[in-house]
């Protein structure tokens, strides 16, 4: 008997080791069919990380190009990217200085490039002067050593140079140069705006003065409205947008609610009043939180066009699926005693529904609300991506553009803090609603 015992405890170690086995390897076989099927090699060969170090450079830091045409001996300094980034002839930065017919530009470190009539110089400490002649024929380009190094790229027909310090390109028809800079460009106030080229304390000075750097207008009321008005930045757009994103998410979800508590008590087992039509009502709560609230934006979108309220309903849709089989579930494990107890005073229905069962559920319902605001105001922002509006279209702009990165970072800064906040604000909520 003993025997038999022992032999029958080894099957089943044995058994559950073999199991055990044939899982790792089923996890393993399975890594590696991802490996030859999403082509991880594939990947690893095409991964650019230089491209990936100028992205993040992007994010935090810009550009100023000093532009000289190289046919009409015009030069223009502008902040890379910016369509109102054009400094102004007299108010050129200190690091450019036009010298006659000449111009001369220092990327820091004692690295200067010059603008000459007919060439353009780089001198390099430690390694002496580039000479680069663009002419119709061709670019010529001359090093102190006659070798070409690495950091310099050159064909007949253009020269780039990265260094540290700045990057310079020429080419037949123009002469580019590129110093780096950390922070947003123009966040505050466009090259337009004559607190552009203040300091922080003479700003400072600037709203306690009598005197009117704008005339007819406040310097309070001027340095607001150069701000909020940035055609860079477009703050005032910005805040529009967040604002509709904002505005989506709350639609749509307090809709959602609004019609899924009296469907989710004709869903509900211990409420409905027929099986049948219980069973249909939770079909259709199945159907609507089956397709993604992506696909209903894509469809409303064909159907009714673009626009916040688009989003609205495809959030709306979406949510009364899931609103509905949670409230459902909910009253389904409600405790029958505190309605018996209303019924014995001789309630009805209603009464027996309003004063025994929602103050079990709304606990629940209101934290699965809040959760799911929470939620649409984070999918809001690619739901208007799709349909036109919020912060999302701006997002999509600003990465189709695959040069405003800074702007790509600073609405996604505005969405996670827009997120936070609505956590803070639905868990403050959420706490009064249960403990009253």
């Amino acid at each position: 008997m003993t025997a038999a015992i022992f032999a029958d405890a080894e099957r089943r170690i044995s058994r559950r080791r073999w199991t055990a086995f044939g899982v790792l390897g089923a996890i393993v076989a399975y890594f590696v069919y991802i490996f030859f099927a999403f082509d991880v090699g594939g990947l690893a060969q095409r991964v650019r990380l230089d491209n990936a170090a100028v992205l993040l450079r992007d994010t935090y830091s810009h550009r100023v190009q000093v532009t000289r045409d190289n046919r009409r001996d015009e030069t223009v300094v502008a902040i890379d990217g910016e369509r109102n980034g054009r400094f102004a002839e007299d108010r050129w930065p200190d690091w450019v200085k036009a010298q006659g017919t000449s111009t001369e530009v220092d990327l820091r470190a004692g690295v200067k490039v010059f603008y000459g009539p007919d060439d353009v110089r780089m001198a390099i400490p430690d390694y002496g002067t580039i000479t680069i002649v663009p002419a119709n024929s061709g670019i010529n380009l001359t090093t102190p050593d006659g070798a070409v190094p690495a950091w310099i790229s050159a064909s007949d027909t253009r020269v780039d140079i990265t260094r540290p310090e700045g990057r310079l390109t020429v080419t037949k028809a123009r002469t580019e140069t590129f110093r780096y800079f950390l922070g947003w460009p123009m966040f505050f106030f466009t090259t337009e705006s004559p607190f552009y080229y203040m300091g922080w304390g003479e700003r400072a000075a600037a709203l306690f003065s009598d005197t009117q750097v704008v005339p007819g207008t406040s310097n309070a009321a001027a340095m607001w409205n150069d701000f909020w008005h940035n055609t860079a930045w477009r703050h005032s757009d910005v805040a529009w947008a967040m604002f509709e994103t904002l505005l989506m998410a709350f639609l749509g979800t307090m809709l959602a609610a609004i019609v899924s508590i009296p469907l989710a008590f004709v869903a509900a087992r211990n409420f409905g009043p027929s099986m049948p039509l219980g069973f249909g009502i939770r079909r259709v709560f199945d159907f609507l939180r089956g397709v993604d609230a992506l696909i209903w934006t894509v469809i409303l979108a064909r159907a009714f066009g673009p626009g916040p309220m688009t989003g609205a309903l495809a959030i709306f849709l979406t949510d009364t699926g899931s609103f509905g089989k949670l409230f459902s579930e909910a009253l389904e494990n409600t405790d029958d005693k505190q309605v018996e107890g209303l019924r014995s005073t001789g309630a009805n229905a209603l009464q027996r529904s309003r004063f025994g069962v929602i103050p079990q559920v709304m606990p629940v319902i209101s934290s699965q609300i809040l959760y799911m605001l929470e939620s649409n105001t984070r999918g809001a922002t690619v739901i208007g991506a799709i349909v036109g509006g919020g912060i999302g279209l701006l997002l999509t702009q600003a990465i189709q553009t695959q040069k405003d990165w800074e702007d790509v970072t600073y609405y996604i800064i505005l969405v996670v803090l827009m997120v936070m906040l609505m956590d803070t604000v639905s868990g403050w909520i959420r706490r009064r609603l249960i403990k009253g």
